[in-house]
């Protein structure tokens, strides 16, 4: 096999773990990752491509795409802002990615995503899944994850005061929680996208029982 992937938000928490696996993964042969700047690695497998994602160049040929493009209204600085990444952009990368061959995309979006959703978050996350759904290609593979665990300073993200309190209380109230609002590690995220996109068929909705197969420590 001789995988030709293209990724958008690889400097991320989910992004960074799959770019990582992707590049260690002996069916891949190409890699083109899409961002405003550099991500400080190198590979033979992988093609830095800078773009404007409000203009996107032409893109390689690639069979699978995997959008890991993502911001919170706090630091995108409103919701039109946040809009422009966490639908626009990724909206923008599967068009293209579809016009250059990708007939499999693997989407990181949210528990609770619902395009008639009061909740601004879980509607934007919603609207997002049912354009994907309806672009002509093969499997759609979407991962709703709750809160994310990982090392974020690793990747010079701002720590999120939130989250460590949301962990923490999580941690206490873990037997009362629902499992699809437990957290997950990033790892199992991306493990599980990639573990599932390439014999996917249709549409795919991984949710917390189908990512912590894939190892998350959350799941013990």
């Amino acid at each position: 096999m001789n995988r030709r992937v293209l990724i958008a938000g690889a400097s991320g928490l989910v992004g960074g773990r799959i770019l990582r696996l992707l590049l260690t993964d002996s069916s891949v042969g190409e890699v083109h990752a899409l961002g405003r700047r550099a991500l400080g690695i190198t590979h033979s497998k992988l093609t830095m491509h800078r773009v404007d994602f409000r203009n996107l160049p032409r893109l390689p040929s690639v069979d699978e795409i995997y959008l890991a493009l993502g911001t919170t209204i706090r630091v995108a600085g409103s919701r039109e802002a946040f809009r422009a990444v966490d639908l626009d952009a990724n909206l923008a990368v599967a068009k293209a990615g579809v016009e250059s061959g990708a007939r499999r995309v693997a989407l990181v979006s949210s528990v609770g995503a619902d395009a008639r959703s009061p909740i601004f978050y879980s509607r934007v996350k919603g609207e997002l899944e049912d354009a994907l759904a309806r672009l002509p290609i093969d499997a759609l593979v979407i991962a709703q994850p709750s809160l994310l665990l990982g090392d974020r300073e690793s990747l010079n993200q701002p720590v999120r005061v939130g989250e460590r309190l949301a962990t923490y209380l999580t941690a206490i109230l873990r037997p009362l929680l629902p499992r699809r609002y437990r957290p997950v590690e990033a790892d199992a995220v991306a493990r599980a996208l990639l573990s599932t996109l390439p014999s996917a068929r249709r549409t795919t909705t991984l949710s917390y029982r189908e990512i912590t197969r894939f190892g998350s420590s959350s799941a013990r």
